[in-house]
């Protein structure tokens, strides 16, 4: 398998997880967002996704964009350890988890709309740092509120193994670190990123640990 990806995508940051918790080795071909303009809109990546987004997985040939797609592919064909659990309502809330933030959170954030709003004059670091924050605070105080207050939640987001709702909140709790969001307000979002970055899996995919961060 080989990973188009950058070490400060998010998106990237979940297939690296998902892969290392499968413990399936994979080769990985950077694609920075950031130099030469984004080199994610070459035209020799943009043959491989059209979508000219991080992260895509080619297999066998064929390539796979979106990582919640990857995740779930990764995780019916490679089924140990599972990232979903067994009974429908379990894995639908784990998936309502990872939904809110990869779907709600993540999008509004995302490096291409902190270009875009730059590019319509809102430039000033506090104008972006206050439009980061803002939807980083309003999607954990409900996550928050969810995970604290439901007998699913465990060590993890649900039980006391890791899914695909804690492989979508640890990239997005690095986010809120990275651009300085305060995260004092949801204890037990802190505690589940905790849990997780103390695993192999997680730590080895983080983006200070990838060759090519900055």
């Amino acid at each position: 398998m080989k990973l188009y990806d950058y070490a400060y995508s998010s998106a990237g940051y979940r297939a690296r997880i998902a892969l290392n918790l499968k413990g399936i080795p994979f080769e990985r071909s950077i694609v920075n967002l950031i130099k030469d303009g984004g080199q994610q809109h070459s035209e020799a990546y943009k043959a491989i996704n059209p979508h000219a987004l991080i992260p895509t997985l080619v297999v066998d040939g064929t390539a796979l964009g979106q990582s919640l797609a990857i995740i779930e592919y990764l995780d019916e064909t490679h089924p140990m350890p599972p990232l979903l659990p067994s009974y429908p309502l379990e894995r639908a809330r784990v998936r309502q988890i990872a939904y809110v933030i990869a779907c709600d959170i993540h999008p509004v954030n995302n490096q291409r709309i902190r270009k875009r709003l730059k590019e319509m004059g809102h430039s000033d670091e506090d104008i972006q740092s206050k439009w980061y924050a803002h939807w980083i605070t309003v999607g954990f105080a409900a996550l928050e509120q969810q995970l604290s207050q439901s007998k699913e939640t465990g060590r993890f987001c649900h039980g006391d193994t890791p899914t695909l709702a804690d492989i979508c909140l640890v990239p997005q709790m690095a986010n809120a670190y990275r651009f300085k969001v305060p995260v004092d307000r949801f204890p037990t979002l802190v505690r589940i990123d905790q849990t997780c970055r103390a695993l192999p899996a997680f730590a080895a995919a983080a983006p200070e640990k990838q060759p090519d961060a900055a």
